[in-house]
């Protein structure tokens, strides 16, 4: 990570269903094609595939090295730390986080055993956490300016004409 792990460009996370398994081999092709050309990053990523028997199998991934990943797990678990207790907090969040974090991914036991519950057999799931990194000429320009970011979200392309409805601000 060439950025220090706070200059992070924005992170999505996506949650995907697959109900019937039904793959042809288009997706990871393009996440690769996606990250090679430096549009994405991938924080985290847990693969869940149940077949029709029930049976699970489960594939995990992430482009952090080492190093980044237990900073970028201070870091958060800093700020976790902080926002659950002040200050006294931070320095016990940002131990906690980068030892979580050390095997290189954010997605836990926890999420595998909410995911599996939900799924249906012969279904497969796909979380993953992207960082938007073509957004970083933009995010670096906001911060030039002195800009705060207000809110961030994703909207669907559907939803963009009922944006304004019922608010004044708008």
């Amino acid at each position: 990570m060439d950025e220090p792990i706070e200059d992070l460009c924005p992170i999505q996370m996506l949650a995907l269903a697959f109900p019937g398994n039904d793959f042809r081999g288009e997706i990871l092709p393009e996440l690769e094609r996606l990250k090679s050309q430096g549009i994405v990053r991938v924080l985290d990523l847990m693969l869940v595939r149940k077949d029709g028997s029930g049976n699970v199998m489960v594939t995990t991934g992430t482009d952090l090295e080492w190093e980044e990943a237990t900073a970028l797990g201070s870091y958060f678990g800093g700020l976790a730390g902080f926002l659950a207790e002040g200050p006294d907090g931070f320095d016990r969040g940002a131990i906690a986080g980068a030892a979580e974090m050390a095997d290189g991914h954010i997605f836990d036991d926890d999420d595998l055993f909410r995911i599996t519950r939900a799924l249906g057999n012969d279904t497969s799931a796909a979380v993953v956490l992207l960082e938007h990194t073509w957004l970083r000429p933009l995010h670096d320009a906001i911060a030039r300016a002195g800009g705060v970011e207000l809110t961030s979200e994703w909207v669907p392309p559907e939803a963009v004409l009922s944006l304004g409805e019922g608010n004044p601000d708008l």
